[in-house]
This record gives C-alpha cells, structure tokens and sequence, in this order.
C-alpha cells in the first residue's frame, strides 16, 4: 500500500461527503450505513468506521469475497444456491440509511471460465434487494457512494507500478490537496451550472458523432441532466436516463471493459428502435452477448454520459470503470449504459413515479447496467424540439 496516513483520512472525509451528498435529508445519530469493502482495502475501511463512529452512526462492516470464493459460488451452486438470499439481508436493506462500498479487486479475470448464465441468474435474483435500496433512495432515506483502493491487479491490468496506480488515484480523488471537500464542493457547484444549462433546454434528440459512433439518443419526456451527487468518487460525469425507445444507430466502447471477472474489449452495438439487434467484441463477444440476454431490459439503454476533461485529472487507462468513465485525458469521454436506468433522471419526484408511470415514459428496467466507455474525438448535437440545433458538446469540452 502506498496510501499515507493522511491521505487515507482524506479519502474517509471525502467518502464521507459523498455520503452525506447523495441523501437528500442529514444524518441522524445512531443511522445504520453498511461498508462493504473487498479485503485489500482493509486500511481504509478502519478508518471509514472511525469516521462513521466519531459521527455517531452505526456501521455495519461487510467483506466480500475473495476470487477463490467466487469461482467455488459459480461453478459448485446449484439453482438454489444461486438464487439464494440470506436471512436477514432484506431486514437490512430495509433499515439501511447509508452504504459505502470500497472496491479493491485481487483479480479481474477469475471468472472468466464460469458459466455467464449462473452470473446472470445471480445477478437477477439479487434485483430485489436493490429495488428496496432504490425506493428508500427515492424517499430521501438512504445514500450511498463507492470509491476504488488500489490493488496489484488493478495496476497490473493498467500497465502501472502499484505506487503509480496509486498516484493516479490520489489525484482523480484530490487527496494531493490540503481539503479534498473544498474542491469536490466546488466542481459540484461549477458542474451544477452546466446542468442547469442543459436542463433549460427543449431536446428531441441527441446526436453522438465520431469516428466510431453515429448515434442518436431521445430523452424523452420529463427527463433531467443529473451527476456529481456524491454516489461515486471520484465523479465528473453528467448523465440522463433517455427513454430507451428513441435510441437508433450504433455505439462503440474503445476502452475495455472487466465485468464480473470476464474481460471484453472492443464492443460495437447496433440500435434499432432502442433495442441492441447487434452485438460484436473484439475480445469476450459471448460473454457480452449472454450479458445483454439476462432479461428483457438488458438490450435496452438505462444511462448516456458526458465528462468534461476540465474537470477531471484522470489521464490514464485504469482498467476500473468508476475511473475509465470520469476520464479527462485529451477529449473527455461519453459513455453507455446498458441496462436500468435511474430514476433520479426523472424531472420530477422519483419517489412518486410508479411502475407504471416508468414504463410509459421509456425508463428501463433491468438487473444489468453495465456502463461502456468511449474516449474517441466526438461531437454532441441537441437537435431541438421547436427546431434547430446547440452543440452541447465538442472535444472533450461542454459549450456552455
């Protein structure tokens, strides 16, 4: 490890302002908040539950799984075990208030030999106990962020030395600087004057055009720009949950992508009336075809992104994508989800959208969402409703 004692207390308060951030109403004493965190990040968790007990708050401490333990689930569970939920774990969800996640994976690739079909099934079995989180998330009762810690597999896949992975991370998360709170606060204030920008106007459709992607996006009715609300760190994305009807044209992901121990690279989807009809990878194509096959939203966009290379200090390949998303580099990026989508895109109160209500405005629905990078020199057109057209956004950079 080659995080300093003070920068792992930077990297607690600065999760613990993302926190508070992503909730709508304050913390109270004795508020329940899970940290789940994989068990290289060990060090910064121990300081994560002093700051949550300083606060008089309850923290609860999950581990996850080690690889071994993952590739022993996937391969030795029969459908009962896949599917099954342990006592008690929709009494939390229930209770929770808060959750911090901090992701240090051993391995990247360990489960590529496993059955893509049994993750899947796991996956959606799962879908409950988010659905609980998302609706008290809505409420204004519970907040969440993530953040990455540092591993020699993380490095390794970047072509990095550890201390040279970890420097990067310092810097994306500014635990290079005296506050980090202070100016993640002020790219929260400055990002939230480009959303209004775009929030203010009348679009029909979005236009992604470079050389790898032509693609257009309709956002569909009551639908808002959101991002840097503190659910990741770092964050400098602005995104929208589109409604999935209006997506046409084809979408291409340059950066690779490690998704539940597989590997993919290279994928190129084809839209037609908002469902992917196409599928290729360069690299893990059957992988990525039985992801997009996990059920009926999983073909269908949940999220379309844009990151100002202003803002973020991120320059280099990390092979994790809460970075490769926020990557700055030379024209920012944009990325795509497939899967479900958010609610708090709505233009509304999200906590009294109903099921149905979701359908009719094209939300999707989804276990999936799998977010896939692209940083090629691209140009972003709002094709207006009364017509006429803004670039909204062009190398890189927002117009505004």
């Amino acid at each position: 490890m080659f995080f300093t004692d003070q920068q792992l207390e930077r990297y607690a308060r600065v999760l613990i302002w993302g926190l508070a951030t992503a909730r709508e109403r304050d913390y109270r004493k004795n508020d329940i908040v899970l940290i789940r965190y994989d068990q290289p990040a060990t060090p910064l968790a121990e300081v994560v539950q002093a700051s949550l007990l300083e606060a008089g708050l309850q923290p609860v401490l999950r581990t996850g799984l080690t690889p071994r333990m993952e590739v022993h689930f996937y391969k030795k569970s029969n459908e009962k075990q896949l599917t099954f939920t342990v006592p008690g774990d929709r009494e939390l969800c229930e209770k929770l208030h808060g959750s911090i996640y901090l992701y240090a994976p051993e391995s990247l690739t360990h489960l590529s030999d496993a059955d893509p079909r049994k993750i899947a099934k796991a996956i959606v079995a799962r879908k409950p106990l988010r659905d609980i989180l998302e609706k008290r998330d809505q409420r204004g009762l519970y907040g969440w962020t993530l953040c990455m810690f540092p591993t020699d597999e993380l490095a390794r896949y970047a072509q990095m030395s550890l201390r040279d992975y970890t420097e990067q991370v310092v810097r994306a998360c500014y635990l290079d600087v005296e506050n980090p709170v202070r100016q993640w606060e002020t790219v929260h204030r400055e990002i939230g004057r480009i959303k209004k920008w775009l929030n203010g106007m009348s679009v029909a459709y979005y236009h992604v055009e470079s050389e790898n992607i032509d693609l257009k996006i309709a956002p569909g009715q009551r639908r808002r720009w959101v991002g840097v609300s503190g659910h990741n760190i770092p964050s400098f994305e602005i995104f929208i949950s589109p409604d999935w009807r209006g997506t046409e044209g084809t979408y291409y992901a340059d950066q690779p992508s490690y998704r539940t121990g597989n590997f993919v690279r290279g994928i190129r989807l084809t839209f037609r009336k908002g469902k992917v009809v196409e599928a290729k990878a360069e690299v893990g194509e059957n992988f990525a075809v039985k992801q997009l096959a996990m059920d009926d939203g999983a073909r269908k966009v949940g999220e379309f992104s844009l990151t100002d290379r202003r803002f973020s200090r991120i320059n280099r390949f990390m092979a994790n994508t809460l970075f490769d998303e926020n990557y700055g580099g030379r024209y920012g990026n944009c990325h795509l989800a497939v899967g479900s989508s958010y609610a708090d895109s709505y233009a509304g109160n999200p906590a009294k959208l109903t099921g149905a209500q979701k359908k009719k405005l094209g939300f999707n629905d989804s276990a999936l969402h799998w977010d896939l990078v692209n940083t090629d020199r691209k140009r972003v057109t709002a094709h207006l409703v009364g017509g006429g057209r803004i670039v909204i956004y062009d190398e890189g950079v927002f117009k505004y």
